[in-house]
């Protein structure tokens, strides 16, 4: 049998969900179940803490305590970036494949690194901001009008210039 748990312990919990969208209380169920949570308000929580990620996959941090759970998003690069092309909220049931082909500024590549910079690898803040233009890459938008790699380029030989922090 598992050890007991103390109840006044913090236990973090992540799981991927939906932005806006209730998920299943199945796949909740083992998650928080074991821990004395109700799913199913767990999952209203998570709906209403991510209802301005509608429709965007977004990881959630469950901060559990006494039996209480705090929801917090953690959101990954690529999801900051598509929320920054500020494409409307789409049915990801009916519409598949999206191209996510906008156009995105330099600030919002900015802003999304100092998002992400606790969580970066990245010794300088331009290798973060380097880590947010891959990934706008892969995502299939522009940056200022040019393709992110170019922009990765223009960093390197120090025609972009990167804030410190």
């Amino acid at each position: 049998m598992p050890p007991k748990f103390d109840p006044n312990e913090v236990k973090y919990v992540y799981l991927r969900a939906v932005g806006g969208e209730v998920g299943a209380t199945a796949s909740l169920a083992p998650k928080v179940g074991p821990l004395g949570l109700s799913p199913k308000k767990i999952g209203d929580d998570i709906a209403k803490a991510t209802g301005d990620w509608k429709g965007l996959k977004v990881t959630v941090q469950l901060k559990i305590q006494n039996r209480q759970a705090a929801v917090s998003v953690v959101p990954s690069a690529a999801a900051l970036i598509i929320k920054a092309l500020k494409e409307p909220p789409r049915d990801r049931k009916k519409v598949k494949n999206i191209k996510h082909n906008g156009n995105v500024t330099m600030d919002d590549i900015i802003a999304a690194a100092r998002v992400m910079r606790p969580r970066s690898m990245a010794k300088d803040f331009s290798g973060t901001m380097k880590e947010i233009l891959g990934t706008a890459q892969s995502v299939g938008c522009t940056v200022d009008g040019m393709h992110p790699h170019d922009a990765i380029e223009a960093i390197n030989d120090g025609s972009i210039e990167c804030p410190a922090e």
